[in-house]
């Protein structure tokens, strides 16, 4: 049976592509979709993907995912460093969870290198572009694989 793999992208993810891409690279939303589908089914794992600009969108999706998928990769974009809201939906979970974020946050401005998620997920992967999304769903894979 395929794992079921959730993955929410944040702000202005969808504008990736236009979005300084000497940060965040050339790769379009829909390409980091489509790669993920295309890995995902070689690994056995049905990936869908959602992005909102608005946090409590976001949150909502988190809370549906409670016994429907096995594993969330998120990339809360700049909720990373204000959302309360989702570290707590993200605590109601009993699944892996990877934070995943294009470029290297802890390079950047000083008020980037927070993350409200980082002690609550399994792991985080900054900095790969969007290979980085590429190694959240590996490592939900062998996390998997393991239970």
């Amino acid at each position: 049976m395929a794992h079921k793999i959730l993955v929410i992208h944040g702000p202005n993810l969808n504008m990736l592509g236009m979005r300084e891409p000497e940060t965040y690279g050339a790769a379009t939303l829909a390409d980091i979709n489509n790669a993920l589908k295309v890995h995902g089914r070689e690994l056995d794992m049905e990936v869908t993907a959602f992005q909102s600009n608005l946090e409590g969108e976001m949150v909502e999706k988190i809370q549906q995912s409670i016994g429907v998928y096995d594993g969330l990769i998120i990339n809360p974009a700049a909720y990373t460093h204000t959302s309360i809201a989702i570290r707590d939906a993200v605590l109601l979970l009993k699944m892996p969870v990877v934070e995943v974020h294009l470029s290297n946050i802890h390079k950047r401005e000083p008020f980037r290198r927070h993350s409200y998620l980082s002690d609550v997920v399994v792991g985080q992967i900054v900095g790969f572009g969007m290979q980085g999304y590429l190694m959240a769903l590996h490592a939900i894979f062998h996390i998997l694989q393991e239970s």
